[in-house]
């Protein structure tokens, strides 16, 4: 009786008519995927990303023999990661834009591939950032910060700064506030002091973003480039 083994024909006790019942068969499986055309990548473009927010895109393929395997060509935004079968996924990291480019690869053989480069727009969710950088004033440290929310939803934001001395790493809270941030605020200004003790000090700021509606938390982090000396108090 005759069997197909890796794409060849192997004879038996096997008549004419059903060798060439065979050989239809054959010729049929090897030419599936080219009555399908060449496999290419159906998306043209990505939706916007936003830092710390979850992100979750399938890329989508036609021609050629499915099912098809995914990979990216070179790196990836930030926080992204490429299944096999084409989900992009993750949490973005950082604000910028990126261009990448990804291949597919159908299941026939010779497989067929195609490639394609896309341009992602990752925007800012929660911004922080000096909007008057610490001093030192006398026994005083003062300065501020200001937030933005770029994202469709609201906030439940705690902001904290923190002088740290650099001999102890002992740290004081400088300024506190706590309430909903809505979205589309811009450059919201959050002004922070307190008179410390002689010594060096690094500040930290902290903003800490709570969107209960999706169980997920967003954080941003500034610290002064260099120490602040107190050279004048108690």
């Amino acid at each position: 009786m005759g069997k197909i083994v890796a794409g060849k024909i192997v004879t038996g006790k096997l008549g004419a008519g059903k060798l060439v019942v065979v050989i239809a068969a054959v010729i049929l499986l090897l030419t599936a995927s080219a009555a399908q055309g060449p496999v290419t990548i159906v998306d043209d473009s990505l939706p916007a990303m936003h830092t710390g927010d979850e992100f979750h895109l399938t890329l989508h393929a036609k021609g050629g023999a499915p099912p098809y395997h995914w990979t990216a060509v070179d790196d990836l935004p930030s926080g992204i990661s490429l299944s096999g079968d084409g989900l992009l996924s993750g949490r973005p990291v950082k604000a910028r834009t990126v261009d990448f480019t990804v291949r597919v690869a159908d299941s026939s053989h010779p497989e067929q591939t195609a490639t394609k480069a896309f341009h992602a727009t990752i925007n800012a969710s929660l911004v922080l950032d000096w909007l008057d950088s610490p001093k030192v004033n006398n026994d005083r440290i003062d300065g501020s910060v200001k937030v933005s929310n770029g994202s469709k939803d609201t906030y439940d934001l705690t902001v904290v700064i923190v002088a740290v001395a650099t001999d102890t790493n002992r740290a004081t809270a400088i300024g506190y506030q706590r309430f909903p941030l809505k979205p589309g605020t811009n450059d919201f200004k959050i002004p922070f002091g307190s008179t410390m003790p002689n010594g060096s000090y690094i500040v930290h700021a902290d903003a800490i973003a709570e969107i209960a509606a999706k169980d997920s938390i967003l954080r941003q982090r500034l610290q002064t480039p260099k120490a602040l000396q107190v050279a004048v108090g108690p």
